[in-house]
């Protein structure tokens, strides 16, 4: 029996369907929202998302996705620069800035050491990290990273890699749960762990 949906409409779902969160059904019932709202929804999203995808560029500084490089974190100087927060990717960096509580530059990660996913030490963004470690000026790295197995893991590889230069590394309170992502946690809760952190 042939499909009661156009190839087009169809490739449509199969794309909404890949985000985090859009099974197919959820994907089927976007789709159909934004196709009946094809003005004020799929031709302004379809838009943004081409410029989007022709402007954004990653930081070769800390890993920020950006329109510009280096990103505006990186050029803002009234951030501390005695400070660097690595995180594990960009959604954590963002969930940071939303709760308004360092004002620091940050690294991102690129992910986590991970032996059930095979991410190795060099899959990481961690050349770039040693490097900004080495700076004049630098005091603090502080290590936000996910209180799971594979983040901690990746903390002690992360301490013991900067031993040798002469900065603190501290890590988030244990304001942040067991288990618990940085994007899913509620601006108290990380104003908490950033102001509780502790030595590493």
């Amino acid at each position: 029996m042939a499909s009661p949906i156009g190839p087009e409409i169809e490739r449509l779902i199969q794309l909404l369907a890949r985000l985090p969160g859009l099974g197919p059904r959820s994907a089927r019932r976007a789709a159909l929202t934004l196709i009946k709202k094809k003005e004020q929804l799929l031709v302004p999203l379809a838009e943004a998302a081409r410029i989007t995808a022709e402007r954004v560029l990653v930081c070769t500084s800390c890993g920020n996705i950006d329109t510009a490089d280096p990103c505006t974190i990186c050029c803002d100087m009234r951030r501390d620069p005695t400070l660097l927060v690595v995180v594990e990717d960009v959604a954590d960096l963002w969930a940071l800035e939303r709760a308004g509580v360092i004002n620091a530059r940050y690294h991102v990660l690129g992910g986590v050491i991970s032996a059930l996913d095979g991410i190795r030490p060099e899959d990481l963004n961690l050349d770039r990290l040693v490097a900004r470690a080495a700076e004049p000026g630098l005091t603090e790295i502080v290590l936000a990273l996910n209180a799971t197995v594979d983040g901690q893991t990746t903390a002690h590889y992360i301490t013991d890699l900067l031993s040798p230069y002469p900065v603190k590394i501290t890590r988030l309170a244990h304001g942040v749960p067991v288990g618990g992502e940085l994007d899913y946690l509620d601006e108290g809760t990380l104003a908490a762990a950033i102001r509780q952190r502790t030595t590493f």
